[in-house]
């Protein structure tokens, strides 16, 4: 029988592979699928342990990084929960659930040590030891969910909420412990009271101390005027921080024979002053002892401080304590910045006017090294050497002056380095020709209403001696001993340090791990300081 020619024949063979093939197909591709998924999900614990075996082989530790990343990770989901159930215990602490609270917490302490045990063995955590407290903080997590019906947008807005509300808590007893730490800085303390009256009293019940002050000054006479010695100045009401200055400074002197102070102090310390300076001696340096009243130059007809004190509006700002709605820092308005003693040091040529050169010293400073090297420093025509202040802390103009005031803005660059009263070379002829102390008294009557700098000496000895001022080696003068850390090679190679801040040496709030720099030149076994229990 003769066969069909190929395009008659009956297409019912292909036709039926065509059908069965396409099944077939989608058969293997899900079998694939399947065998798939089933070798690929039990390789995936034996890839892990492999890199854990070559990590702890290679870097013999757990690397951490690794774990937190893995989507496998045990470590990540208890990290998870922790954070979450940090959440609830605010939420539960907020809405007075302090039961529930104390429980999350405690759940949260477990779950830490686990991973603290894990991180000190150096190895991943196992399902076996991770089981019951994933399992323990899953089933408080859900009982946290449904008692409080947050969801995680309820949640986030709460916590943010809570956190702008800790914020303003946070400055508030930041302003108050601001605050407090003023008024404990500016308070003589009890002790140092106590050695005032009592040495009051020595001085007027001996005359022999009263002698010998006399004795010392008819000696000391001819060299309080002698410009070949070391002249410094201290203008202070404290007796006990002004005697470690010129003690810091005499045991440090090569030749302290050479060394003459000039303090100055105010009515009510003065006779104590000068009993303490007469029954001590400070190897032979010369001390000349005056008070602030017997200034006739200090009057409100010359000295503009003086006469904005006479103002109505400056007594009710220095002194009543209720206006300004308390927008200015206490510190601000602290009466010491209009004090005299305080301003003195503006008028160093007419206290001194023999002199050619002074030192001038804060008394809260303490001098670690011989300071006869300042006397030859060449200070350039200039009328004032000082230590910058712009390196490390950024102290410029702009930080000290209110820059948005015309008078400002036009007179003085911003970025202009400031520096630091404390330690202070002055040439007193340069200071007499410049006129130094006309310029101070212009820009203290611009700024009778506050508004080019807040309070202080140094915005208007910024202002003074601007371009007047020979930058000094850092050395000389390291500040920050009473409100921050100083690095221990500045200390070393410290001339003068300077206990500036509201941390002094002689008060409780000192700095504890500074405060034997200062105790080194107290003796605490003289018996007025022990009688006054000054320690």
């Amino acid at each position: 029988m003769r066969r069909r020619a190929p395009e008659f024949r009956r297409p019912v063979r292909r036709r039926f592979s065509k059908l069965l093939f396409l099944p077939l197909c989608g058969f293997v591709v899900l079998l694939l699928i399947v065998l798939f998924s089933q070798d690929s999900e039990p390789s995936s614990r034996p890839g892990l342990n492999k890199r854990s075996f070559r990590h702890d082989k290679g870097l013999d530790g757990l690397n951490i990084t690794e774990e937190m990343v893995s989507s496998n990770s045990l470590t990540r989901q208890i990290t998870d929960q922790i954070s979450l159930a940090k959440a609830f215990v605010v939420i539960a602490k907020e809405s007075n659930n302090l039961q529930f609270a104390w429980e999350i917490s405690a759940q949260i302490r477990n779950s830490q040590i686990l991973l603290s045990n894990a991180a000190i063995r150096r190895t991943p955590l196992t399902n076996l030891e991770s089981e019951a407290a994933i399992h323990d903080m899953a089933l408080l997590l859900h009982q946290a969910q449904q008692q409080y019906h947050y969801d995680s947008a309820t949640m986030i807005m709460r916590l943010k909420a809570k956190i702008q509300s800790l914020d303003e808590q946070i400055k508030s007893e930041a302003q108050k412990s601001s605050e407090y730490g003023q008024i404990a800085a500016e308070e003589l303390p009890k002790t140092l009271y106590c050695l005032g009256v009592r040495l009051t009293t020595e001085w007027f019940e001996t005359p022999n101390l009263q002698r010998k002050m006399r004795d010392r000054i008819q000696v000391a006479e001819k060299k309080l005027v002698n410009n070949d010695l070391y002249h410094f100045c201290v203008f202070s009401d404290n007796i006990l921080a002004t005697s470690v200055v010129v003690n810091s400074t005499a045991m440090n002197a090569e030749s302290p024979h050479k060394v003459v102070f000039h303090l100055v102090t105010d009515e009510v310390n003065y006779a104590p002053m000068k009993a303490w300076f007469s029954m001590n001696n400070f190897r032979g340096v010369s001390i000349d002892i005056q008070k602030i009243e017997d200034f006739s130059f200090l009057n409100a007809s010359y000295v503009p401080v003086l006469k904005q004190l006479q103002d109505s509006e400056t007594q009710k700002y220095y002194f009543s304590g209720k206006n300004d709605d308390g927008k200015t820092q206490i510190k601000f308005r602290n009466p010491k910045y209009l004090s005299m003693l305080n301003h003195l040091r503006f008028y160093i040529p007419e206290v001194y006017p023999a002199l050619k050169k002074v030192v001038f010293l804060d008394d809260d400073v303490v001098v670690h090294k011989d300071l006869s090297a300042l006397f030859t420093v060449d200070l350039n025509g200039n009328v004032n050497g000082a230590v910058e202040t712009c390196m490390e802390t950024f102290h410029r103009y702009h930080k000290y002056l209110n820059y948005s005031h015309p008078l400002i803005r036009s007179h003085f660059d911003p970025d202009a380095c400031g520096w630091a009263f404390g330690m202070n070379v002055f040439d007193l002829i340069e200071w007499k020709k410049r006129n130094v102390t006309g310029i101070y008294h212009y820009w203290q009557e611009k700024n009778v209403d506050r508004t080019l700098w807040k309070l202080g000496t140094l915005p208007p000895g910024l202002l003074t001696f601007y371009g007047l001022t020979q930058p000094l080696d850092p050395s000389w003068h390291v500040l920050g001993f009473g409100y921050t850390n100083v690095d221990s090679k500045m200390i070393e190679k410290g001339a003068v340090l300077h206990f500036n801040g509201n941390k002094k040496p002689w008060l409780r709030i000192a700095e504890e791990k500074y405060k034997p720099i200062w105790n080194k030149y107290v003796d605490y076994t003289h018996p007025l300081l022990q009688q006054c229990n000054v320690h």
